[in-house]
């Protein structure tokens, strides 16, 4: 499969149930706008990671049957990851067949050009990430038994320090550094895709790239002033903006990630005749 291409759909932070009593919530709204924008692309993407916070309240049984029902009819397999709101066991009972190793969400995808490790950073009690030597052993085992096949890794908390005033990390975290020191040491991990902040975020880390994917739920808004717990000061934490979510282009050599939101587009122009002579010029510049 080496050089082969393939499409990834990301959608992030679902939090089914913030309205528990409510199954038709504004959530369940956004996600199912999501999904129609996704089922909607040409090319259709080859598979849709689903990377935490499926659930708002981990013990609702519920809501993961709603996430359950709302994913029925998505064209394509879907894959997913534990987010600081979710529980196992409830995911567990809705969604059996997910596979699990030492307790912990965290398998391979080994069916597509490129090979997707989903890591499990939840660590329960804790809003922040997790990443424990067992965890950390499991992955450094997986990157090690094939060293020279190209290796996304997608999870839900990213492993740094954001500059965002409230939704960041401690980069320092024996979590972040146990995580860095198995990445850092494979040259096969071709990128990391996360979610968590509500927010799209590109970065460098552990020597590879690091995309985070806005959230289908409400964003958070961009703030990069400190903030002091102790001082309430009227700023906006969380905003309406449409929900989002990201398309991960594998070309058989590298990672291209692109954001987009769920909703209707003023179109400026259209291919047409009027455009056709554009397009004609950038199509023969690419043969150059």
């Amino acid at each position: 499969m080496a050089g082969e291409r393939m499409l990834i759909a990301q959608i992030t932070d679902v939090h089914l149930g913030f309205e528990q009593n409510n199954p038709d919530e504004p959530n369940r709204k956004r996600l199912d706008r999501t999904l129609a924008a996704i089922a909607a692309l040409k090319p259709l993407p080859d598979l849709l990671l689903v990377t935490g916070d499926l659930a708002d309240a981990g013990d609702d049984d519920a809501s993961y049957q709603r996430l359950m029902e709302a994913l029925a009819a998505v064209p394509m397999p879907v894959a997913f990851c534990m987010g600081n709101h979710d529980g196992r066991a409830a995911f567990a009972r809705r969604f059996p067949h997910v596979p699990s190793a030492d307790g912990f969400v965290q398998y391979a995808i080994e069916d597509y050009p490129l090979r997707i490790l989903m890591i499990d950073t939840l660590e329960d009690g804790r809003h922040g990430g997790g990443y424990c030597a067992t965890r950390a052993a499991w992955l450094r085992e997986r990157l090690a038994e094939q060293p020279d096949r190209p290796t996304l890794i997608s999870l839900h908390h990213p492993p740094l320090s954001t500059g965002l005033s409230w939704m960041t990390e401690n980069p320092a975290a024996a979590w972040i550094q146990r995580l860095h020191d198995v990445v850092s040491a494979h040259d096969n991990v071709v990128a990391l895709v996360g979610g968590h902040l509500h927010r799209p975020i590109v970065t460098g880390w552990a020597g590879t790239t690091l995309a985070v994917c806005p959230s289908t739920a409400p964003q958070v808004a961009l703030d990069l002033a400190e903030i002091d717990p102790e001082a309430p000061d009227n700023r906006p934490m969380i905003v309406a903006d449409p929900p989002g979510f990201a398309l991960h282009y594998w070309d058989g050599e590298r990672l291209i990630t692109h954001f987009e939101t769920a909703e209707d587009h003023n179109v400026l122009a259209r291919f047409d005749q009027r455009l056709q002579p554009l397009v004609r010029m950038l199509a023969a510049e690419k043969k150059l």
